[in-house]
């Protein structure tokens, strides 16, 4: 009898489930209100014992043909049964990921990359977060032109702050909230000035990454995204990995990439180790922090009483009460070197910087710990570093290339050694493996002009969602659209056009075959070195591509086979690189034995 009773209670207790539906060929909403009628049209009319009754959460439009519901198992048992019912899964909850600004990026203010793309102009990024404070100085509007024609998106702030053309649209999707989106963690704040901040006259901001949200709401805030019109989304949370068809944010990306917009998501707190990686679907780029996963907070306070937490190493009790003032040495005087914004070895000897907070860009050769001695012999009294961001500059600087392209731009032009030319460490200061660093250090400049990429189309990821065997139905979950693996062809999961291999390696050889685009000098002429995983012979045919036009497409086979000489680990990598004269287009290659 209490089996049965508290059986009951499960089968009508509410909870909140991600539906997945499909419409006929036939059927278009024109209205959003009509979209979420027909989704109306799946909830039970009558409930059971429960005294709330099933109702919609979410209707979502772009990232997936479905909607977000309070319902009871016993909802979803009926739903089952309707016509164009696909999937539906109780909501999860998804973790903030702790990043740090990333290092050396080498993106400076006056010249180089981010001038030449001018800074990213038109772009309009999105970043899902915490929430944003709207009044910090990263998004002041000073010099900033009128949003983009395309801008749709809505600013819900209160009376006492409003949105400007930096920061053109704010918008909260925690259903249990208040529609105010205010940063209460601090983590917003942090992503979204590290990806679209303006010059920063006062102080720099780090946030502290704490807190959950779940993945309806998620999924809400990234098919508004969508609507409003974004070019560049940045998703710094996640959970573990699940199949694309059961992965909200793989989900949302996916239809995102479909409409050209970049997705970057955060690689995880987990790892490094094989298969520890979060957001690993291949049309999202993943990316890890640079810098230790962990909030020294230090308070900087203005001199109109605003205070804003950042983060030091340096925490003495002692500071003085009085107010130092600020200064950032642009080189727009004859007297202030080009190299001064980066701090470098003597560069503020022409700048009056005595008894003042230096504000430094991170980059050049100079390292962060070298641009505080420059400070202090100057006669500076403390340093804040700044780092902009390079997603948004690439869709700048190339709005005709695809998601794809844009992804192996940044990862076969990535670092693989520091600034003094040696290895980077990993926390535990050893040569970081390739489940630590993967394709390696974004270098923003490089990635501007890559010479080769590997493009993927949209229709391309159906080949290789098939080669996964996942189900028709798991497949339309993804793609909004009805697919049959039976009568398309099929790609294994290694052979989709990724700018990097992932090999399970047993008796068997495996060839691979990859396909390049040319968006470097029109004659070229690449050849191919080989650094093969230890226990691996890696062969590449043909060893040499030559070019005579811009996007011309070669195609190239990699065989993998097991050799002759020893092997002591379960895992090996290596890499690939094509060479020209100009470029360096560089494969990880990553082997797990069995």
């Amino acid at each position: 009898m209490w089996a049965s009773a508290t059986d009951s209670v499960e089968q009508n207790s509410l909870q909140t489930y991600i539906v997945h539906v499909k419409m006929s060929d036939n059927q278009v909403f024109t209205h959003s209100e009509d979209l979420k009628s027909w989704y109306q049209s799946f909830l039970s009319t009558t409930t059971a014992s429960s005294n709330e009754p099933p109702h919609i959460m979410c209707s979502y439009r772009n990232v997936v043909t479905g909607f977000a519901a309070k319902l009871s198992l016993a909802d979803v048992k009926a739903m089952e049964k309707k016509d164009g019912f696909v999937a539906a899964r109780p909501q999860r909850v998804l973790s903030l990921h702790t990043t740090h600004t990333p290092n050396f990026l080498g993106l400076h203010q006056n010249l180089g990359f981010w001038n030449s793309s001018n800074y990213g102009k038109g772009v309009i990024i999105g970043v899902l977060d915490t929430g944003i404070f709207p009044n910090h100085p990263s998004f002041s509007d000073e010099g900033m032109p009128s949003p983009p024609a395309k801008w749709k998106g809505k600013c819900k702030l209160n009376s006492t702050f409003s949105c400007n053309n930096k920061l053109i649209g704010v918008r909260n999707f925690v259903s249990a909230e208040t529609e105010i989106a205010f940063d209460d963690d601090g983590h917003g704040t942090h992503t979204a000035s590290t990806a679209a901040r303006n010059f920063v006259k006062g102080a720099n901001v780090f946030g502290n990454a704490n807190g959950t949200a779940v993945d309806s709401d998620i999924l809400a805030a990234m098919d508004a995204a969508i609507e409003e019109g974004v070019d560049v989304l940045s998703l710094s949370l996640g959970g573990i990995s699940n199949p694309c068809y059961d992965d909200s944010i793989a989900l949302g990306a996916f239809s995102a990439m479909q409409k050209g917009i970049f997705v970057s998501c955060s690689a995880g707190n987990r790892g490094p180790i094989n298969a520890s990686l979060a957001n690993d679907a291949p049309w999202i780029l993943t990316v890890g922090a640079s810098t230790m996963d962990r909030s020294i907070r230090a308070t900087a306070l203005l001199g109109n009483t605003e205070e804003f937490n950042g983060e030091s190493l340096f925490q003495p009790k002692d500071f003085l009460s009085t107010l130092l003032p600020l200064v950032y040495p642009r080189s727009n005087s004859s007297r202030i070197t080009q190299t001064a914004p980066l701090c470098g070895t003597g560069s503020l000897n022409n700048t009056d910087v005595v008894g003042k907070v230096v504000i430094c860009e991170v980059g050049g050769s100079t390292s962060r710990i070298a641009k505080g001695q420059t400070v202090k012999d100057a006669g500076g009294a403390a340093m804040i570093l700044i780092t902009p961001e390079s997603r948004a500059l690439l869709k700048s600087s190339h709005p005709d290339w695809s998601v794809a392209a844009i992804k192996s731009a940044i990862m076969t032009t990535a670092d693989q050694l520091n600034l003094a030319n040696k290895p980077i460490l990993d926390e535990r200061l050893l040569p970081a493996n390739i489940f630590a660093i993967g394709a390696g250090h974004v270098n923003p400049s490089r990635a501007n002009d890559p010479g080769l990429v590997y493009d993927v189309q949209p229709d391309e990821y159906i080949l290789y969602l098939c080669g996964l065997n996942y189900t028709n139905r798991q497949i339309s979950v993804i793609t909004q659209q009805s697919v049959n693996c039976s009568v398309v062809s099929t790609i294994p999961e290694a052979q989709l056009n990724y700018p990097s291999f992932a090999i399970t390696l047993g008796s068997t050889n495996q060839t691979n075959t990859r396909t390049v685009t040319n968006v470097g000098k029109a004659t070229s002429t690449y050849t191919v070195e080989i650094v093969p995983p230890q226990g691996v012979d890696v062969r590449v045919t043909p060893s040499r591509l030559d070019f005579t036009e811009m996007n011309q497409k070669i195609t190239y086979q990699v065989t993998f086979r097991k050799s002759i000489t020893g092997r002591n680990t379960t895992s090996a990598q290596g890499f690939l690189r094509w060479t020209s004269v100009k470029h360096i287009v560089r494969s990880p290659i990553s082997v797990i034995f069995k």
